[in-house]
C-alpha cells in the first residue's frame, strides 16, 4: 500500500516513521529544501518538543476541540512522545512547566533523530518537491507535482502545517487541498501571537521583561483571559509567555473590537497592602520628589515613565501629593489599563487558530468522514493549545492516530 504525506514537518514526520513501521511504502513531499524548518525555530531553538503533565492539564491547555483530541491524545500519550525519542537515541530533559526538552538544548538533535527514524524505517523523501493539486480517483489519490510530475497513492496524509511563520514554508495549502475536496475550513487568525498597542509611551519601555505580572483581559466587564507569568514590552505593544497564552483564548475577539489589558504589577499584595506600602514610603520621605521614590516600587526603566502614567509631576514634593493622586498610583500598579488594537502577524505567530473542521474528521483516525483515505493531521486542523511543548503533542498524537489507522484497522503487533 502507497501512502503519500504531503508535509515534512513535525506530524508529517512522525506520521511516516509509523506508517512506514508499519509495512506500508510511505513517500514524504516538502517543498522545502529541508525536513523541518518550523521545528527547528521552535522553543527558541532549544524545541520543546512536548509537556510532562498529567492528561487533566494537557487536555486544559487544548483550546480549540480539546474533546475532538480524546482518542489521540489516550492513542498516543506525551509519555509516548518521550518514549519514542528516548527509544531514538534522544536524551531529554524536564523543566519549569514540565516542559521537555533534548539534553542537549539543540532543536537540530530533534530533527536528526526523527531523520534517522524515517531513513530506518525507509521512508521516501522528496525535498523541493511541491504537491500542486491532489484528485481523488476510483481507486487511490493522483498527486500533481511540479513541472507536470505525478505520483499515485493509495492513501494521502496531509501535513502541511498552518499559515504562520511564512519564513519556514508555511502556504496554507492544506486548506486548499481540503477546500478542493469539499471540505469545511474554519475562520483563520494569527494566535500565540503578541498584541498591538494603542499608549504611546510603551515605546519608551521596550525591551523591560516583568517576571511575576498578573494579567487581565476584559472585553467591558467580562473577563476574557487572566494568568500569572512574564511580559515584555516591545516598540509596538507587548509580548512574552502569559501575552501569547492570552492570544490563544482571545484572538478573535481582539479581531473584532479594542479590548483592555489590566497589568497587576504587584500580585502578591492586594490594593490595601500596597497602598499600606506607599504610605510608610511617604512617610519616610515627605520631602522628596516623586521621582525619587518611584525606585521603591519599580525597575529602572518604568521610573521617566510612570509619573505620564498616574498624572503626577515628577518634581511634586511627596507631602503635597493629594489622595486621589495617590489612589492614581496606586491603581497604575494593580491595574495598569492598557488598550489592545490588534495581533501581530502571521509572521510573528507561533500557531495558526482555525483550520480543518473538526466535524468533517473522525477523531480516532484523522482520516476525512467525505473521502476515504484522506487524512489531516497537525496544525492544519481547527486544534491548537497554549505554549508549552502541547501544539507539538498535537501534532505527534494526531499523527500517530492516522499512521495507526491507514488501511481501516489499527496494527496491534
Amino acid at each position: 500500500m502507497k501512502v503519500a504525506v504531503v508535509g515534512g514537518g513535525a506530524a508529517g514526520m512522525m506520521a511516516s516513521v509509523l506508517a512506514a513501521r508499519r509495512g506500508f511504502q510511505v513517500t514524504v513531499y516538502e517543498q522545502n529544501e529541508k525536513l523541518g524548518k518550523k521545528l527547528y525555530i521552535t522553543g527558541k531553538g532549544r524545541c520543546n518538543l512536548t509537556n510532562a503533565c498529567e492528561m487533566e492539564e494537557l487536555f486544559a491547555s487544548v483550546k480549540s476541540n480539546p474533546k475532538f483530541l480524546y482518542s489521540a491524545f489516550y492513542g498516543f500519550t506525551n509519555q509516548d512522545a518521550m518514549e519514542f525519542f528516548e527509544k531514538e537515541g534522544l536524551h531529554l530533559k524536564v523543566e519549569r512547566g514540565n516542559r521537555v526538552f533534548p539534553v542537549s538544548d539543540n532543536s537540530g538533535d530533534v530533527l536528526d533523530t526523527l531523520r534517522r527514524a524515517m531513513q530506518k524505517a525507509g521512508v521516501e523523501i522528496h525535498l523541493n518537491c511541491k504537491v500542486q493539486k491532489i484528485v481523488k480517483e476510483a481507486e487511490g489519490f493522483l498527486l500533481e507535482l511540479m513541472e507536470g510530475k505525478r505520483a499515485y497513492a493509495d492513501a494521502v496524509l496531509i501535513a502541511t502545517g498552518g499559515i504562520s511563520y511564512a519564513s519556514t514554508g508555511a502556504t496554507g495549502d492544506g486548506y486548499r487541498f481540503a477546500k478542493d475536496m469539499g471540505l469545511r475550513v474554519t475562520e483563520l487568525v494569527p494566535s500565540l501571537v503578541p498584541f498591538n498597542m494603542k499608549e504611546s509611551f510603551l515605546k519608551e519601555l521596550q525591551g523591560l521583561s516583568l517576571k511575576n505580572i498578573a494579567i487581565r483581559v476584559m472585553d467591558g466587564k467580562k473577563v476574557l483571559y487572566e494568568d500569572f507569568g512574564e511580559m515584555l514590552f516591545t516598540h509596538f505593544g507587548v509580548s512574552g509567555p502569559v501575552i501569547l497564552s492570552a492570544s490563544s483564548v482571545c484572538a478573535r475577539q481582539i479581531r473584532e473590537k479594542e479590548i483592555k489589558l489590566l497589568v497587576d504589577l504587584k500580585p502578591a499584595l492586594t490594593k490595601e497592602q500596597l497602598d499600606a506600602r506607599i504610605l510608610r514610603e511617604f512617610e519616610a520621605a515627605k520631602n522628596k520628589q516623586f521621582k525619587n521614590i518611584l525606585s521603591a516600587f519599580l525597575p529602572g526603566k518604568m521610573l521617566p515613565v510612570m509619573p505620564k502614567i498616574c498624572q503626577i509631576s515628577p518634581e511634586k514634593r511627596i507631602h503635597e501629593i493629594t489622595k486621589e493622586e495617590r489612589g492614581r498610583f496606586l491603581a497604575s500598579m494593580k491595574e495598569l489599563e492598557l488598550t489592545i488594537t490588534g495581533l501581530r502577524g502571521y509572521n510573528e505567530a507561533v500557531i495558526t487558530k482555525g483550520g480543518v473542521s473538526v466535524k468533517e474528521i473522525h477523531p480516532a483516525t484523522m482520516e476525512s468522514k467525505k473521502v476515504p483515505g484522506l487524512y489531516f493531521i497537525g496544525e492544519v486542523l481547527d486544534v491548537d493549545a497554549l505554549t508549552g511543548g502541547f501544539n507539538l503533542q498535537i501534532a505527534w498524537s494526531t499523527a500517530a492516530a492516522a499512521a495507526m489507522h491507514i488501511g481501516g484497522r489499527k496494527d496491534e503487533s
